[in-house]
């Protein structure tokens, strides 16, 4: 009759097969939490991108709606704010060139209807950026 290994029909396994089967759980779980963390850090440099294209577009806003409120009160002179050297809209053209990377604006006056352009380009970005903002100025 044939001997029966007691041992082997349990399903348990000696101490001795088990060795380094700890090691590779540990260095696969420092692979994931790895991953983890460069995924998390890409995660924040994209949002710290996304925050700075923002403020740039928040800015634009806010200088289209402050020229815009100029030639508001200043009706009589609307169709010269179409002009960059015009006196009215020179410090506005400085302040745009130095709130804005590379910024330049537009004016078109249309009768009432204004529309006021601005475009801006990021140093490390190769895209042009362009705010357009329309106004109905009436007397």
């Amino acid at each position: 009759m044939k001997k029966i290994d007691m041992k082997r029909q349990s399903g348990r396994r000696t101490p001795g097969s088990q060795k380094g089967v700890m090691l590779i759980e540990a260095l696969v779980a420092i692979l994931i939490f790895t991953l983890g963390i460069v995924a998390v850090m890409g995660l924040q440099a994209n949002s710290i991108i996304q925050v700075g294209q923002a403020k740039y577009r928040t800015d634009a806003s806010y200088l289209a709606n402050q020229i815009l409120g100029k030639m508001w009160v200043d009706q009589t002179n609307l169709a010269s704010y179409q002009t960059p050297g015009y006196s009215g809209r020179a410090d506005w053209d400085t302040l745009v060139a130095a709130t804005l990377p590379q910024g330049a604006a537009n004016i078109v006056v249309a009768g009432s209807l204004v529309t006021v352009t601005l475009q801006w380009r990021q140093p490390e970005d190769v895209v042009t950026h362009q705010f357009l903002a329309v106004g109905n100025i009436n007397p």
